[in-house]
């Protein structure tokens, strides 16, 4: 029965007048997956972040992370949960080799202290030109 269970990453955003309503469905989405006999390996809840453009007139949104373990049809049944909540702005799933249990950049950094820095504190400015500026790797997903 575990054979056919996958691992993968789900990030979801709520609309921000909906915020105090995370923890219910956070509750009722950990019921779907566990009733489906999967697993939940991480879940975060980043909480309201500015949105790089805006989404129905909408500038921010509270966001959830979570690394799951599940069958293909627990999988489409949280996303039709995903596609018939209207609180639910945007949903994005991807498909992981395995589970991912440490925490997120994000939480690190909340956890450390650590500000990002700003354009301000930034080393790279304008009148620097472009093909001196470092290029640094990017990580792309292996599928």
């Amino acid at each position: 029965m575990r054979s056919n269970m996958r691992h993968y990453e789900v990030v979801f955003l709520v609309h921000p007048d909906q915020s105090e309503q995370v923890p219910a469905m956070i509750e009722r989405y950990r019921t779907l997956i566990e009733g489906g006999k999967g697993a939940i390996h991480r879940l975060e809840d980043w909480g309201r972040r500015q949105l790089a453009y805006s989404i129905s007139k909408v500038h921010k949104a509270h966001y959830v992370l979570m690394n799951i373990e599940c069958s293909l049809e627990t999988l489409r049944e949280l996303e039709a949960a995903f596609k018939f909540n209207d609180a639910v702005l945007r949903s994005l799933v991807i498909k992981r080799d395995a589970a991912v249990t440490t925490p997120s950049p994000l939480v690190k950094e909340k956890e450390e202290g650590v500000k990002p820095v700003s354009a301000e504190e930034s080393p790279l400015s304008d009148d620097v030109p472009v093909d001196l500026v470092e290029e640094r790797p990017t990580e792309l997903a292996k599928e």
